[in-house]
């Protein structure tokens, strides 16, 4: 028997690799959730279509909310890590839509974390208290880096839309700073992304390997999580904690940035997946490290988002915080 609902608006996270899409409305939140492998689609209205399909939706939703993957600049946009394009008017025609409203991936994220509590997060390290009123920092590593924050404004929250995985990576020891030359001598420009990523895992473990004069195969992000998890391969173990200890610098950098003394929070598709190796990883110590404020930073929690769904919940936040202020 169809699925029926009457919603009123739809919701997609639209990465580089996987969308994940919901629908709801006000009084339910995002439900029926579903991902789908961007490769097996030609663009995304098409998934959407499919997404309708297979969950049976007799009444399509009038308002849709898109997160993006992507800088949202315009009516035009283009993702950064996926060959597809929109324009937001066609593509609220096309799917039938009377509103449609898109957003950076990461602003979503961002619009998530005051939903987020419980078994929805873990902490990373023992120390810090959020403080009420400050801002809060998110990013994540997924196919790419994402970044944003929520900045307090009396009693609502406003999100940052930022670029900031697109910064110049910092290195804190020699062996880092002989890699990212590596990959300086491959790329030119080495940003936060080029290594704290899925793709960037895998640019890692391949200068590591070259530094060393080790031959190695192309080998994805998942097999080197994968070895490095089981203990057989020391070349993806050392790689792993390197990426943890270089996060831990970044998460730092963007903590001192913003006064997110209200904590930082990670996401990002890969992470949850290798939350105990984090845990006993270098990152809360290369986060705290930061010479004279080291005890500042000792006061900011940092939290690993354990939810599959953070931006579709997020998108929903984003809706009611639109609602509040009276834009639809």
């Amino acid at each position: 028997m169809p699925f029926v609902i009457q919603t009123e608006y739809l919701l997609a996270d639209v990465g580089g690799t996987q969308t994940r899409v919901a629908i709801g409305d006000m009084k339910t939140g995002p439900t029926c959730f579903r991902v789908f492998d961007n490769s097996e689609y030609p663009d995304i209205a098409s998934l959407v279509f499919a997404y309708f399909s297979q969950i049976g939706l007799n009444h399509l939703p009038r308002i849709g909310v898109i997160a993006v993957a992507s800088p949202i600049q315009g009516d035009m946009v283009r993702m950064t890590n996926r060959n597809w394009k929109f324009s937001v008017q066609a593509m609220q025609k096309r799917l039938g839509l009377k509103l449609l409203h898109v957003l950076n991936d990461f602003t979503a994220v961002a619009y998530a974390v005051p939903y987020i509590r419980g078994k929805g997060r873990t902490r990373i390290g023992s120390s810090g208290v959020a403080q009420p009123g400050f801002p809060i920092g998110v990013l994540g590593p997924g196919t790419g880096l994402g970044v944003s924050a929520l900045i307090p404004a009396g009693n609502v929250w406003h999100t940052l839309e930022s670029e900031g995985g697109h910064v110049t990576l910092a290195t804190v020891t020699e062996e880092e700073a002989r890699i990212v030359g590596r990959l300086r001598a491959w790329y030119g420009h080495v940003s936060a992304e080029r290594v704290l990523s899925g793709p960037g895992l895998a640019n890692l473990y391949r200068a590591i390997a070259d530094l060393e004069g080790l031959a190695t195969d192309m080998i994805t992000p998942d097999e080197i999580s994968r070895r490095a998890l089981f203990g057989n391969d020391p070349l993806a173990s050392r790689t792993l904690n390197i990426f943890f200890a270089m996060l831990g610098t970044v998460a730092g950098n963007l903590a001192l940035t913003l006064g997110a003394r209200g904590g930082v929070y990670l996401a990002g598709g890969i992470l949850p997946n290798m939350m105990q190796a984090m845990k006993c990883s270098q990152f809360r110590e290369r986060f705290t490290g930061k010479g004279r404020f080291c005890s500042y930073l000792k006061t900011i929690p940092t939290y690993l988002i354990l939810d599959p769904y953070p931006a579709l919940r997020g998108l929903h936040g984003y809706l009611k915080h639109v609602m509040q202020m009276k834009k639809i």
